[in-house]
């Protein structure tokens, strides 16, 4: 049976998958329309949204608070990351060295010896990660070893994959000018051979290298076993919690908010007045405060209200931009004082507001006596409101203190064993019943959480992830060692890394690190980064393609309470809790966060691959940096501007963020980077995309969002990888790059403009079987009865 046409004018939102299209015209014969055979329906145009991630709008990166009492703890925490890396860049390289680059005949004998090398040394993984944890310092610099050289194995195999795609662009390319090529070891030039020969060479010796020392070491040979991963949910389980920024969960705490909503709506003769809230780690300020700020009471009373992360010791200009910034919801582009502060005056001039400024540890008493003594010149009316999160006594008294506050901070107390069990039993069972393997241990679980939601959420979060039979050992083996107030949270949070299921989901976790605290990162944003650095690599088996992998591992986080999952209107976010963000930095040797001038020395024992630089380290300084990192960094996040001559030498980049950055033309030396996986350029000045684009034959996400990019390049059909094109324009001129239909991995694709010339009719969609979510299609109208699909 035919079904049901429709008839569209102009334009229509596609939702995906898309298997096939048949134009059709109807009369009148000036509408055009479409037959679908294909699941998918069709709805109104809808104007895209904003998209993009709120780690671009923080200005600075937050302190590390982590305060562990020895130095043997931090030792652990740091080195516990390494095996987890090492065994996914080892899988990486398998991965790569087993794929087409087989073809390359040539390679095929090195290759092998290399793939049995890997898988040899591989085999020692288990046992030299249970000895660097009794502290075996040779065990240590063993790993580090053979971390450095399985980096550079996967460049090198990458490499010869990249080689393989371009030699697969190419033919594809001849074919169709009807010349004849054969893919072949002939077809190589021959310097390429030498270099990649000796290169691969280089890396055997290395390993024999590595494997001998291994025997040296004594380290037993092993299977490297990987937990099975929890299975996806069904369709409408909605056990995982799921949170809101907006309006916060909170257990327990209804007496703490009323008691501050009443103090906050007290008749006050002040301009401004202060209000500490006081409170160790993970007892659930923050959630309290959001609370509160989101009283229908509040509402009512209060004509403006501020929220600002402040975690991070600013100078008191950039304390006022991130003030307006939330007032105003839009980039501050100037930095004179004067201007901030009289925006900022037209935004509260005669109002009563609420300001809170969220886990504060600033103790600089001059810079809290400017503030308040600004915001009271601001503005004559009575009533106004600050109410500050912190965790520290000295910062709570500094800044009562700096108003002359006759009530003490609002000391937050520990949740009753009842409700932290509540928390707990919701995070394992969700509303079922409860098994009596968790009865059985409730008190003595209930005492490990010592009146924290944080630790009762997280705890149930592992058990959840664990088989009931486990339940009984965790307890007894870990969990009753653990003592110290703060620090406990931390080993806390520390066993739930431990038991996350696969090295690939605690590579996931400490990637967060390179965004600032209270980063709230768009769900594709992060999967994509995550595809892009290798994190998302599907079992052989596996039918899965790696963003549905990326949607399982966000699913364990979540579970795992080590991520927050936050929804505005369509979109999903993530954020993570302070605390946990701290875990994330402990773990992360291998990145770095530089900002507002920070000075940082290359420390050789530790290779940074992961590097996040903002807008105020100057040009000079920047380029010095990177120059001295160029042959390890595999990530760069640079709010600023690199030369040709920079980029070319970041020849090992897998992701490259150049958003917000005022240059206009992309370098050309991006070419070069054949490594690359991501570029993002969305928010940037951007107008020109170099043809040399088109050769990151690796390239998967290519995001434009924002950007002032005009056109895209010519041959965006050669790249051949690419799965998101993160990309809008409005203009139904627009004329779409030839043969879009050769992208066939394409994922993402936000519009397509019909031209009758051939390589941008309608057909070319037919060939893209892989697209998701929405797509505008635009001038029907030159679509003829006879057009077929791909």
């Amino acid at each position: 049976m035919m079904p049901e046409q429709l008839t569209i004018i102009e334009k229509v939102t596609v939702n995906m998958p898309i298997q096939k299209l048949t134009i059709c015209q109807r009369r009148p014969p000036r509408l055009r329309g479409i037959i679908v055979n294909a699941p998918f329906f069709i709805t109104n145009y809808t104007s895209l949204d904003k998209i993009t991630s709120s780690w671009l709008h923080k200005t600075f990166h937050q302190k590390n608070h982590l305060d562990l009492n020895t130095e043997s703890t931090a030792a652990k925490m740091a080195d516990a990351l390494i095996s987890s890396t090492i065994q996914v860049t080892l899988e990486m390289a398998l991965s790569l060295a087993s794929d087409r680059i087989g073809m390359l005949v040539g390679f095929k004998e090195d290759l092998a010896s290399m793939t049995r090398s890997l898988r040899l040394i591989k085999a020692f993984l288990t046992d030299a990660e249970e000895r660097q944890h009794n502290q075996e310092t040779a065990v240590q610099e063993w790993l580090k070893s053979l971390e450095e050289v399985a980096y550079d194995a996967d460049n090198v195999l990458d490499e010869l994959h990249y080689e393989s795609l371009r030699h697969q662009v190419e033919s594809r390319n001849r074919h169709k000018q009807k010349v004849c090529c054969f893919f072949s070891f002939s077809n190589i030039n021959l310097a390429f051979r030498w270099r990649m020969a000796s290169k691969v060479r280089d890396i055997k010796v290395k390993l024999n290298g590595i494997y001998q020392d291994a025997h040296g070491l004594g380290l037993v040979s092993r299977p490297v076993l990987t937990a099975t991963l929890p299975a996806a949910p069904a369709a409408g389980d909605t056990r995982n919690r799921q949170t809101d920024s907006v309006v916060a969960p909170m257990v327990g705490r209804a007496d703490d908010e009323s008691k501050i909503v009443k103090m906050l709506l007290s008749p006050s003769e002040k301009v401004v007045s202060v209000l500490p809230i006081i409170g160790m780690g993970g007892l659930g300020k923050t959630t309290l405060a959001k609370s509160i700020y989101n009283n229908q009471q509040i509402d009512g009373h209060f004509d403006k209200k501020v929220w600002v992360c402040a975690s991070k010791k600013v100078p008191i200009e950039e304390l006022f931009k991130l003030i307006l910034v939330h007032l105003t919801k839009e980039k501050v582009e100037v930095d004179v004082r004067e201007v901030i502060v009289e925006k900022i005056q037209n935004q509260l001039g005669g109002k009563r507001y609420l300001l809170v400024l969220d886990d504060v540890w600033d103790d600089n008493h001059a810079l809290w006596d400017d503030l308040f003594t600004t915001l009271k010149g601001l503005n004559p009316t009575d009533g106004s409101w600050c109410l500050v999160t912190t965790r520290s006594g000295q910062v709570a008294g500094i800044v009562s203190g700096a108003l002359l506050m006759d009530d003490e901070a609002y000391a937050l107390g520990r949740l009753p064993d009842d409700l932290c069990w509540s928390i707990l039993k919701e995070k394992v069972v969700g509303g079922g019943g409860v098994p009596y393997e968790l009865k059985a241990i409730k008190e003595r679980v209930i005492k490990r959480c010592d009146g924290l939601p944080l630790a009762a959420s997280v705890i149930g979060g592992l058990l959840r992830l664990k088989r009931k039979e486990e339940w009984q050992s965790i307890l007894e083996n870990r969990l009753l060692s653990f003592s110290g107030d703060e620090d406990r949270v931390m080993q806390i949070l520390k066993l739930s890394f431990d038991n996350l299921p696969s090295p690939y989901i605690k590579k996931c976790f400490a990637y967060w690190s390179i965004f600032p605290k209270d980063s709230e990162i768009e769900r594709n944003m992060l999967i994509e980064l995550w595809m892009a650095e290798g994190f998302l690599q599907a079992d052989v088996n596996s039918q899965m393609m790696m963003e549905e992998i990326g949607m399982n591992y966000l699913r364990i986080l979540l579970q795992s309470s080590l991520f927050e999952e936050i929804r505005y209107d369509w979109k999903t976010y993530y954020k993570m809790h302070d605390l946990v963000h701290d875990l994330a930095e402990s773990m992360s040797k291998s990145t770095k966060v530089i900002n507002n001038g920070d000075t940082y020395t290359v420390d050789n024992d530790n290779q940074i691959r992961y590097l996040t630089i903002d807008s105020f380290v100057g040009a000079e300084d920047r380029e010095k940096l990177l120059e001295s990192l160029s042959a390890s960094l595999h990530t760069l996040f640079v709010k600023g501007d690199l030369s040709d001559d920079m980029l070319m030498k970041l020849k090992n980049l897998y992701v490259l963020n150049l958003s917000r950055g005022e240059i206009e033309e992309l370098p050309i030396s991006i070419g070069k980077l054949i490594h690359l996986r991501c570029v993002d350029l969305s928010e940037s000045a951007i107008r020109i995309l170099p043809d040399s684009l088109c050769k990151l034959y690796n390239l998967q996400t290519l995001t434009l969002s924002y950007s002032a990019v005009d056109d895209l390049p010519k041959r965006m059909s050669n790249l051949i990888s690419l799965r998101h094109l993160h990309y809008y324009k409005s203009d139904k001129e627009f004329q779409m790059p030839l043969d879009m239909g050769q992208l066939t991995c394409l994922q993402t694709l936000k519009f397509f403009n019909v031209g009758l010339e051939k390589g941008r009719q309608v057909r070319e969609l037919g060939c893209l079987k892989n697209l998701k979510g929405s797509l505008e299609i635009r001038n029907l109208e030159l679509v003829t009865t006879t057009t077929k699909m791909c």
